[in-house]
């Protein structure tokens, strides 16, 4: 109850004293490039078209992939979490509503997801980029009024185990038994 309140006040508090007109349209702006993920996956196309990154395009796309199944084939209706700006009283949505379920996010979920395997396996300098953009994506759901902070923070740590998982897939070898 104490972490629903508190997820309902930052919400109202972002609302009340952050909000502003131009705000308003940088963040539909950055939300935008989190819309269906095509952000996420022009940057893995991108990724598997270069010769020296092929491999993170690889791992950002099999990251992409295991974050899909999970929070949008699985968790969003296993745990059916209804919007915020349908249960927060005063809460005002400024952006097209979403129509499926709040948790976790999958703006923030997919952002993470590539910009984690980029972080993992990028120069700092473009992981670190990334990272700051998913950052930003996450944080305009919340500033949109249409994610809970709780789920955009599991967007992120889904986003982040997604990458760290697909690098173990992509570097994981079969041992060859000797003789067969």
């Amino acid at each position: 109850m104490w972490l629903q309140n508190l997820d309902e006040n930052i919400l109202l508090f972002l609302q009340e004293y952050v909000r502003t007109p131009v705000l308003d349209k940088i963040m539909n702006a950055v939300t935008s490039l989190g819309d269906k993920g095509l952000l996420a996956v022009l940057i893995c196309i991108i990724l598997l078209f270069s010769r020296k990154y092929k491999k993170t395009g690889c791992i950002a796309g099999i990251s992409l992939i295991m974050e899909f199944i999970l929070v949008n084939l699985v968790l969003k209706n296993a745990v059916g979490r209804i919007r915020p700006y349908d249960m927060v009283e005063g809460l005002v949505c400024i952006t097209r509503m979403p129509h499926d379920f709040s948790f976790p996010s999958g703006h923030t979920g997919s952002s993470f997801a590539v910009a984690g395997a980029m972080l993992l396996n990028m120069p700092k300098k473009y992981g670190i980029t990334a990272i700051v953009i998913a950052a930003a994506i996450g944080f305009s759901r919340l500033y949109l009024g249409v994610h809970y902070p709780t789920d955009v923070l599991a967007g992120a740590v889904i986003g982040m185990a997604t990458a760290i998982s697909a690098g173990f897939l992509v570097s994981w070898r079969p041992v060859r038994e000797s003789g067969l």
